[in-house]
């Protein structure tokens, strides 16, 4: 059975948020299309963010959670989710689904500093 929460640490190289996951096989697996701007939104009140932070996410709401996103559709092997909230788009690339059996219908998010 896999885990019901995942935790990333996204961090910055040159401007582009990207992550790390040696478990999967992921090394500076890259955030593109809406999701840069998404993460900048949901972490500008996390402090130190510039040295990286905590993303915990998940297919099913959990305490504290901040960010519910909703699926949208399938595009180039990726797949469009919605923060309705704030009105943003974001691609998430086929790592995806290293995560999950097939796209959630719905992501969940928390952003946290690494220092707390």
């Amino acid at each position: 059975m896999a885990n019901s929460l995942m935790v990333i640490y996204p961090y910055r190289i040159s401007q582009t948020w990207v992550f790390d996951d040696e478990y999967m096989g992921l090394a500076q697996e890259p955030f593109i299309s809406g999701t840069p701007e998404m993460i900048d939104t949901l972490v500008q009140d996390v402090a130190h963010v510039d040295e990286g932070f905590k993303l915990v996410f998940s297919a099913y709401p959990f305490p504290g959670y901040q960010v519910e996103l909703f699926w949208l559709r399938v595009e180039n092997n990726g797949h469009w989710y919605s923060w309705s909230k704030k009105k943003m788009q974001g691609w998430l690339c086929p790592a995806l689904l290293n995560y999950f059996n097939q796209p959630p219908n719905k992501i969940y998010c928390k952003a946290e500093s690494l220092y707390s």
